[in-house]
């Protein structure tokens, strides 16, 4: 449509659609329903073009535009970065988030990034978005509930170090070397750290208020990746070391 394609997917194959459309947004609707929305290509002069080739005056948008101050929604999935693309910005979501599918509530000065199946809250960050820009965004919707925060503990895994201390949100915990080389799963409240090892849980009190930045444990190296060096051998600070 006026030199653009539109990608629907072939599950659409021969379906009529109609482009309702300005200088500002193009909707996409089949059978009267929004299918999707995206940021107008169109000039004054391309609508006056699509008028003479058939077009007729449209009526009100199917998506009216959100009032002064209403929160609205869109859909993103989060890059490798851990950013989102709104509109022309680039917003740092979590690094932990990275390839996942989210929901972002826009309000006035801050941005919900939310779980889309469980309205579960997971980042907020400030606004950087103006007015215009929040109405020009890509599949832009009215808000639903406010997402609220999870209330029940972080599951995450650590490995032990060569000492049998593991690290979680810049907390060291001693297990002893009986648990060196290990994978442990601690789960982490805004209070204490649950350690779950074959002897069974131990629970420490935490000492700072970091928010958990890592899942998973990282893996170990293998032997064909490892580079060997030479100096004086790294200090046992009880903190498990990779070297190239």
């Amino acid at each position: 449509m006026a030199g653009k394609q539109f990608w629907l997917g072939p599950v659409r194959s021969g379906v009529t659609v109609t482009f309702w459309a300005d200088t500002d947004v193009i909707h996409l609707l089949i059978a009267g329903a929004r299918i999707k929305s995206v940021r107008s290509h169109l000039s004054v002069a391309d609508l006056a073009a699509l008028m003479r080739q058939g077009g007729r005056p449209a009526g009100p948008p199917p998506l009216p535009p959100a009032e002064q101050g209403e929160a609205v929604e869109v859909d993103r999935t989060v890059n490798r970065a851990g950013s989102v693309s709104l509109g022309q910005h680039l917003v740092l979501a979590a690094e932990i988030l990275g390839g996942r599918r989210v929901g972002v509530r826009i309000e006035a000065a801050t941005l919900s990034f939310f779980d889309l199946d469980t309205r579960q809250l997971l980042r907020t960050r400030p606004n950087p978005l103006a007015p215009a820009d929040i109405s020009r965004l890509r599949g832009v919707r009215p808000a639903g509930p406010p997402p609220q925060p999870a209330t029940g503990p972080v599951p995450v895994q650590r490995r032990a170090s060569n000492s049998g201390v593991v690290m979680v949100v810049g907390q060291k915990v001693a297990l002893g070397r009986t648990h060196a080389g290990k994978t442990v799963t601690i789960e982490v409240t805004d209070t204490d750290l649950t350690i779950h090892t074959d002897a069974g849980p131990r629970t420490v009190r935490r000492t700072n208020d970091q928010p958990v930045r890592s899942i998973k444990a990282h893996r170990p190296r293998k032997i064909a990746s490892a580079v060997a060096t030479t100096g004086p051998a790294p200090a046992d600070d009880g903190i498990a070391h990779d070297f190239a």
